[in-house]
Parts: C-alpha cells; structure tokens; sequence
C-alpha cells in the first residue's frame, strides 16, 4: 500500500516544479534557487529509485496504472485527443517503466482507445442512425502530409536541443489551450442565442436527429453523402488504407535510429536518406490526387444540390484546395518533434478551421487511429518485449474509450451543448501543459546541472 501512494508526493512536487518554472520565465532570477534544485534532484532520485525497482514489488502501482489510464482514456477519448501526454507520465511515474517501454505502450493503449472510438461512431451509423460525425474528407486530405510532416519532425527533434523542444512545446501548447477555450466560449455563448431563438434545436448527435443545426450551435446540416447515410465510403477508407500501407512500409524499411529494421541498411546510410526522402514525391501523389478527386466530386454535387449546400460546406470550399494539406503538414511536423501523437494537435487544429466538435473529434479519432496503429505494428515487427502486458493497457483503453464517448454524448445530448466537448478538449490541453513543463523543466535542469552537451545536434 505505501509504494501505491508514494508517486502522490512526486505529483504534488512536480506541479511545485511547473509554478517555480512558470515564475522563472516571467522573473529573470528565483529568489531561492538552492530550493528549486534540490527539489529537483530529489524528483529525480525518485524516479531513478523507482524504476530500478523489480517488477514484482510494483504490483500496486500497475494496479493504479490501470485505473489512471482508464480515467485517462475516458477523459481524452471524449475530447477526441489520443491520450499519449496523459499516458506517458502514468506509465513511467506509476507503473515504473522506463520511457522508452511507456512510449511502446502508450502506442497500443493509444490504438485501442481510438479503434473503440471509431467502432463506436460507425456502429452508430450503421444501426439506422443517419447522421455520420466521422468526416472522411478531412481525414483523406489529412492523412498523407500528417505522416509526412511526422517524420520530418522526428528528424528536427533528434536535432534540436532538448531544452527548445520543452520551450516550444510549453509555448505552443499554452497557446492552443487559449486559443481553444475561446472557442469554446465563443460556442458557448452562440448555444445560449440559439436554444433563446430556437428550442427546436438539438446539438449534432448520433442519432440525435439534429441534421438542421446551424454550424454555429456546433453542428451542420447533413446535404452531402456524409450526413445523409448514403453508405459507408468504401473508396475514400480503401484510399486511406492504401496511404497508410505506403508509408507503413517506408517506415519498416527505414527501422529505428540504432538500424534496426526489416531490412539491414546503414542509419543515415545512402539508402537511408533516400528511403526517408521518397517519402515526399508519396505525399504529393496521394495528396494531388485526392484534391484532384475532390474537385470533381464538388462540381458534381454542386450541380445535383443547387442551391441546398450549408453553412460549413460553404465555409469549407471558401478556403485555399491546399489549406487542409499544409495544415495537417505543420501539425504533424508539431507531433513529430514534440514526441507526441497527432490527436493534442489535431482536435484544436480543426477547430480553429471551423469544423464542429463533435465532428472534429470522431474525426480526429479516426485519423490518430491510423498514426497510432503504424507506431504500434512498428514496435511489434522490432521485437518489442511485453506485448502481452501493453494489450492489458490497450483493452482498458478499449473500455475506456466506450465508456466515455457515451457519457459525454448523454452529457451533451442533456445539456444542449457541444461545447463541452471543447472545454473538455480545453482541460487535458492545459494538464498536457503541465506535464510536460513539469518534466522537461527537470530533464533540462539536472542536463544543465551535469554539464551535458545541450546545443544543436546533428541528425546522424
């Protein structure tokens, strides 16, 4: 029992941790900074102290890594965030594993969370429900220059210094969790005008009959083939599948940063670079082609619908054909050299765009499921160890995931309100904040405390 609460004064420690640093970026110098590095040694000696522990005296702790991570699941599921910066710390502060075993686990608990959310969303659909949340238009636009820019942000961050990917990150994600609450509040705020106006109206749902909801009140009208149950879209994932396959196997090909693959090529070698840089001219096939097809279907469907197309397909046709790719380029190349999955990034991204919640969220689901899968599939085809133990994790993310899709639709479905889903989105963003300044801030300090190298490095 005593080694199940004793992560408790490591939690409350390193949120001391986060303040003192949040204090130092406003303040050129700490008042004790004798205090502020002896706290941080004593964490670290924690951790160290942790994780050299045998497996067999942890027992509780994995216990109260399973809950966590169901918590976890639930909570970032709902949001349509993969989970990875809440796993992450539950694994290696908890469960006592190292970080590099956490980050192989977090991919399986992050591909079971997203593979129950979108079984969820389809089954869903498929059971008479007429109203698709899952755009897979955004998700095929998407999809190849996201795995594009992931593996162009990996390169930068075996580059950069660790200390400017901890700035950058706390940064970054600070900003997105403003820039996101005010969203929320802005649909907030257009919810109360609108059930004022309107009591017939009803928030975007499965099921939920609320094809007439206006794009403001954080739904859409159902006009094209994604709302109005035509069928699932056979080509469009067939597409998806194909990219992923393609860059799957790029990926396998190139193996790990110690050579480590399918087949035994020089890291950093010739064939190296060049697998790691056919990567681009693969991006923009898919990415043209996709457009290409694209522009067909809308001048065919504006010809059938003349006159019948909503607010958000309005809105959508009105930006740039490259908006969505470049978009989804820079979130990955975000993700790639923060060392995190897609989902934190993806949600806030098309929010911002202007897609609705709900719809961003099954949406940004669908997408981390198959940047998760690939990481995950990786991992195993390397020789990872304890395959068994992170299928435990994965199956309660599993449940997870149900569990908290449906708890916040009721919520939603009760309220009126999809902007739930936002503050939701909202709240894991800023504990990502947390955590990551909270460890980066300690990783940093005790590199700099040691005299290591902390410049630029190069990438082999």
């Amino acid at each position: 029992m005593t080694r199940t609460v004793q992560f408790v004064p490591l939690l409350v420690a390193a949120t001391s941790v986060s303040f003192f640093t949040a204090a130092g970026a406003s303040n050129s110098t700490l008042s004790h900074p004798g205090h502020l590095q002896n706290l941080l040694a004593e964490v670290s000696i924690w951790r160290e102290h942790h994780l050299a522990e045998p497996s067999s005296h942890r027992r509780g702790g994995t216990v109260l890594a399973w809950v966590l991570s169901f918590l976890a699941a639930s909570v970032s599921s709902a949001g349509g965030v993969g989970g990875g910066s809440l796993f992450l710390p539950i694994l290696n502060l908890v469960a006592g594993l190292s970080l590099k075993h956490a980050t192989a686990f977090s991919s399986f608990m992050v591909t079971g969370a997203a593979a129950s959310n979108v079984l969820y969303n389809l089954l869903c659909t498929a059971g008479g429900r007429h109203v698709a949340l899952i755009d897979y238009d955004i998700a095929l636009q998407f999809q190849p220059c996201l795995l594009l820019g992931v593996s162009i942000g990996v390169v930068c961050n075996v580059m950069f210094p660790e200390w400017l990917i901890t700035v950058l990150f706390s940064l970054f994600l600070a900003f997105c969790t403003v820039k996101t609450c005010r969203a929320g509040v802005k649909i907030w705020r257009s919810e109360g005008v609108g059930a004022a106006h309107d009591h017939s109206k009803e928030p975007l749902l499965p099921g939920g009959g609320g094809g007439d909801v206006d794009a403001e009140n954080g739904g859409h009208a159902g006009s094209d083939d994604r709302g109005s149950g035509a069928g699932f879209p056979w080509k469009d994932v067939a597409l998806l599948v194909m990219a992923w396959l393609c860059f799957f196997a790029l990926h396998v090909f190139i193996g790990d940063k110690h050579g480590k693959g399918v087949i035994r090529i020089k890291p950093c070698g010739v064939a190296y670079w060049l697998i790691t840089l056919f990567q681009l001219p693969v991006a923009v096939a898919f990415t043209w082609y996709i457009i290409y097809t694209r522009r067909k279907k809308q001048v065919l469907h504006s010809q059938e619908d003349y006159g019948k197309e909503n607010h958000v397909d309005a809105k959508r046709q009105a930006l740039p054909p490259l908006a969505f790719p470049l978009a989804a380029f820079v979130t990955g190349a975000l993700s790639g050299i923060f060392g995190i999955g897609g989902g934190l990034l993806l949600n806030p991204v098309l929010l911002q765009i202007g897609i609705p919640p709900q719809t961003a969220a099954a949406t940004s689901s669908f997408m981390v499921l198959f940047c998760a899968s690939m990481s995950m599939v990786q991992f195993i085809l390397l020789g990872m160890k304890g395959i068994g133990e992170a299928s435990v994790y994965a199956g309660i993310c599993f449940v997870a995931s149900v569990v908290g899709v449906v708890v916040i639709e009721r919520a939603v479905r009760k309220s009126g309100r999809v902007s739930l889903i936002v503050f939701l989105v909202t709240a894991i963003m800023a504990l990502s904040t947390v955590i990551v300044t909270c460890f980066g801030a300690q990783d940093v300090w005790m590199q700099y405390t040691s005299g290591a190298y902390m410049g630029f490095k190069l990438p082999c």
